[in-house]
């Protein structure tokens, strides 16, 4: 297990943009408060998402697209540097109208409305290839 202890500098709420892309926006304020490490949480409504889910097996991600409105009932996540760019890490549970849940990685979704709560870190987050997953993971 790789961990270390965490300082915060901020916490942060916004009100994200309709018609906005969700994770742009969190990333859009973690650029405003300068922010290259951060644990957030959202909740709102989408007018349609891309969810991916990662196949272990294949080590790809396979994408699940929704053209409805749905309910953000949850989304959590974190920012830190990928490539030298600030990357939301995005998972959220989506609910239609009929109280149907779909859960995984949120890869795009155009805002309804939405409410996020960030908590910034003190020293940044950088991710790195990793060979075993396969993912780009923090170091």
């Amino acid at each position: 297990m790789n961990y270390r202890a965490v300082e915060t500098t901020g916490e942060y709420v916004a009100r994200l943009e309709t018609g906005a892309d969700w994770r742009a926006e969190i990333e859009s304020l973690a650029e405003e408060v300068d922010a290259d490490a951060a644990w957030f949480s959202a909740l709102g409504a989408v007018q349609d998402a891309e969810c991916w889910f990662y196949d272990q097996e294949d080590c790809e991600y396979y994408p699940i697209e929704f053209d409805e409105p749905l309910e953000v009932a949850s989304c959590v996540g974190n920012v830190a540097l990928l490539d030298g760019d600030r990357f939301a890490h995005t998972h959220a549970v989506l609910s239609d109208a009929d109280g149907n849940a779909v859960a995984g990685h949120l890869n795009a979704a155009t805002v309804w409305a939405g409410e996020v709560h960030m908590r910034v870190f003190e020293e940044s987050l950088e991710r790195e290839y990793d060979e075993t997953t396969e993912l780009d993971l923090w170091l």
